[in-house]
């Protein structure tokens, strides 16, 4: 009986003790180690002396006409369609004529009466029966009648749209039926004398290595691989006020195939030298860019870690990103995969 007490009394503490030994091993275990990322690295260096760059562009004829109607009315018909080819003096649009007559009809029989008018006031006066002012609005009235009637004249004569020169139709902005007012765009065309262009949007930092007449390769891929060389033949007085850019052409030679609304990709040759201790890093290397300004994570060699670092962001091309600010010649920088890092994490070096 004493031995069955004994035995009982010790059951809770062996099994305290199992419990115990079971979860020391969970207490003890320890983090697994952090897998250390492999990096590849880019040296900072001098960007290209010459201040080679390039910019995506649309090609455009020079010179894109919209043409309109002098007066409102009712479009009667519209004779072209959109990539339509036109030659000079081809009746393109017209306006219905009925109310252009009416108001003609009416303006003539206008100029009628004022004139009559006119003539009854004159004997009058000579008779003395009315005053030398009563006359003069007369005659006022009689001279605005006939420009009336000139007037509505030229709007008969112009109730219709003819173009220019030869081109090609652009755009064809309304159909008939619609009501028009004077002004108001119905067909565009663009002049096939007047050449293609490609215009490009330029930040003010290029537009410094850009002159007239300055060399371009201009790549249009919807043509060909193979680039064209082409001229700088203007270049902007002014930023445009929504983007800040100043538009520069590019003007192409002729190629077959050459459309308005391709896009062209010019690398401008020969431009102004960079300034001195201009700095190019590859554009993967690059995070959090706003503005002018961005981060790159620079590794440190001793510790084997990187670090994040505000820089100046200069022009963008394909061959880099200009560093105007932030870095210094020989620095190495994380080339790719900047979104896997964070400040003071340790690295190793890949290939």
């Amino acid at each position: 009986m004493r031995a069955l007490r004994t035995g009982m009394t010790w059951a809770p503490l062996l099994a305290l003790a199992l419990l115990s030994a079971c979860s020391k091993p969970a207490a003890e275990t320890k983090a697994p180690a952090e897998q250390i990322i492999t990096v590849s690295l880019a040296q900072v260096g001098a960007a290209n002396a010459t201040s080679e760059f390039s910019a995506t562009g649309t090609v455009r004829f020079k010179r894109e006409t919209a043409l309109s109607f002098n007066t409102n009315g009712r479009i009667a018909a519209v004779n072209v369609v959109e990539g339509q080819a036109v030659v000079a003096g081809q009746p393109l649009a017209r306006l219905d004529p009925t109310g252009l007559d009416a108001a003609s009809a009416a303006a003539r029989a206008e100029a009628a009466r004022a004139s009559a008018d006119l003539e009854r006031l004159r004997k009058l006066a000579a008779q003395g029966w009315i005053t030398r002012p009563r006359l003069e609005a007369a005659e006022a009235a009689a001279a605005a009648a006939r420009a009336r009637v000139e007037q509505t004249g030229f709007d008969v004569r112009f109730g219709h749209i003819v173009a220019p020169t030869a081109g090609i139709v652009l755009k064809r902005h309304l159909e008939p039926g619609q009501v028009v007012a004077a002004g108001q765009p119905v067909v565009t065309i663009g002049e096939i004398a007047s050449g293609y262009v490609l215009r490009v949007p330029l930040t003010d930092t290029d537009m410094a290595r850009v002159h007239l007449g300055q060399r371009a390769s201009v790549l249009l891929l919807a043509l060909s691989p193979q680039p064209i060389f082409a001229t700088v033949s203007e270049v902007g007085a002014r930023s445009d006020d929504r983007t800040g850019t100043f538009q520069v052409e590019v003007k192409l030679p002729p190629t077959p195939g050459l459309r308005s609304g391709l896009i062209g990709r010019a690398t401008m040759l020969g431009g102004a030298p960079l300034a001195a201790g201009t700095l190019k890093v590859p554009a993967t290397a690059i995070f959090a860019a706003r503005a002018d300004e961005g981060f790159v994570y620079v590794f440190d060699a001793k510790t084997s870690t990187v670090h994040a670092r505000m820089v100046g962001i200069g022009n963008i091309s394909d061959n880099g990103v200009e560093i105007v600010s932030g870095l210094a010649a020989g620095d190495k920088v994380v080339r790719s995969g900047v979104d896997r890092l964070r400040d003071g994490l340790k690295v190793q070096v890949g290939a």
